[in-house]
């Protein structure tokens, strides 16, 4: 049988950027990540879990691992 399965990882890194406001703050964070300037390494994941999602019948509730 085929499963389906879900895996959902939270990933978390400090970087500190210099704005006039939090809202400028935001968008500078977000065009550095987008750009490539701010990266967040596979190794710093916090939180994992899964899930099965198919077949309907085997579905099962969130799982962290």
């Amino acid at each position: 049988m085929k499963y389906t399965i879900t895996i959902e990882e939270t990933c978390a890194k400090d970087f500190e950027i210099e704005a006039e406001s939090a809202n400028e703050a935001y968008e500078m964070a977000e065009q550095k990540y987008k750009t490539g300037e701010f990266v967040l390494d596979p190794g710093e994941c916090q939180f994992r879990q899964m899930i099965i999602t198919k077949p309907s019948d085997e579905a099962t509730e969130w799982r962290e691992f």
